[in-house]
């Protein structure tokens, strides 16, 4: 058995602005940071084993202040749990990307959910795999995070709704060589949603979409 939380990293000027990322490689702003450092002492009430980040700055930074945080050296780089590709709507915010891409019309390079479960969950799996027995923090982004609830529970009630907000842990059990993660509740989800923050689809139009909230 081995335990992964997910954490997604801190906010980005480009959060702030309610701008899509994607892969676009934005860096932590000052809150993202501070969001971190938060996240890292909830975590430091508990005992790990190792820090795992995606490449993407913002990702690995948040990471990179945690791992401080819980007394652990610099985080491994996961390559497969880089935040979806968003293709051409990256960089825009609400209001244009409803003008160049109403709903309905195909934006051009846009990864798929079902591909970005196709790279993430087997990558999570066989990182489990190679840490058996252990306790680990995966830091990665909102669109992945979305996409493993998603895989984990399809249709569950449970995880309609569950905000994704900057800097909040998603906990997770991998057991009995499994290819997919089981959830299961733990309190430290709720304490790391600070009131107030904004959750991944209030950020991501694309999301929103997809999940059936307006902006």
């Amino acid at each position: 058995m081995t335990h992964l939380y997910l954490v997604r990293h801190g906010e980005t000027d480009w959060n702030a602005a309610r701008r899509i990322q994607g892969s676009t490689d934005i860096p932590l702003n000052e809150m993202g940071r501070a969001q971190a450092r938060r996240t890292g002492q909830l975590l430091a009430s508990r005992q790990w084993d190792g820090v795992v980040a995606s490449p993407l700055s913002r990702a690995f930074e948040t990471a990179s202040i945690i791992a401080a945080e819980i007394g652990l050296p610099e985080p491994e780089r996961l390559d497969s749990i880089v935040e979806r590709r968003y293709g051409a709507a990256e960089g825009l915010d609400y209001q244009t990307l409803d003008a160049t891409y109403p709903a309905g019309v195909p934006v051009p390079g846009r990864e798929s959910r079902h591909e970005v479960a196709a790279r993430v969950m087997p990558a999570l799996a066989a990182l489990a795999e190679r840490h058996l027995g252990q306790r680990l923090v995966v830091v990665s982004h909102g669109g992945v995070i979305r996409t493993v609830l998603n895989s984990v529970a399809p249709g569950q009630a449970r995880f309609m709704g569950v905000p994704i907000t900057n800097g909040s842990i998603h906990s997770f059990v991998y057991a009995e060589g499994a290819l997919e993660l089981m959830a299961f509740d733990d309190p430290i989800e709720f304490e790391s949603i600070e009131p107030g923050t904004a959750d991944f689809d209030l950020q991501n139009a694309i999301a929103a979409r997809e999940d059936g909230r307006s902006s």
